[in-house]
């Protein structure tokens, strides 16, 4: 089982723009990946309380079976098993660990799929 381990050196910086903190594709074999995107930006999106846009997907045979992000408006949230539910985002680097774990969760479940 691969795991993406990241530290990222975050903080406020006043006036500053927007800054991708990760664009990446993880591949766990030849039938799936994980797409990550992280920006820091200057204000919260509308519906979130930290200053952090991203979206986390694990595809599996061309379909995205798990996915974490913060859509204008939605809010922070998770979608896994067919089911979308809200998402409590605290850092960076929880919100990464929360992602594999749902990827090992995943693959546990679907180990005959």
């Amino acid at each position: 089982m691969e795991y993406l381990t990241t530290r990222l050196n975050v903080g406020t910086i006043s006036n500053m723009k927007a800054v991708e903190l990760i664009s990446t594709r993880i591949i766990y074999s030849e039938t799936s990946f994980a797409d990550l995107v992280l920006w820091r930006l200057p204000e919260p999106v509308k519906g979130s309380s930290h200053q952090f846009k991203y979206r986390l997907a694990y595809v599996v045979s061309g379909k995205c079976v798990l996915r974490y992000d913060n859509e204008t408006g939605k809010g922070d949230h998770r979608h896994f098993g067919g089911k979308e539910a809200a998402y409590t985002f605290k850092t960076p680097d929880k919100l990464l660990a929360d992602f594999q774990r749902d990827i090992a969760r995943w693959k546990h479940e679907n180990s005959n799929a």
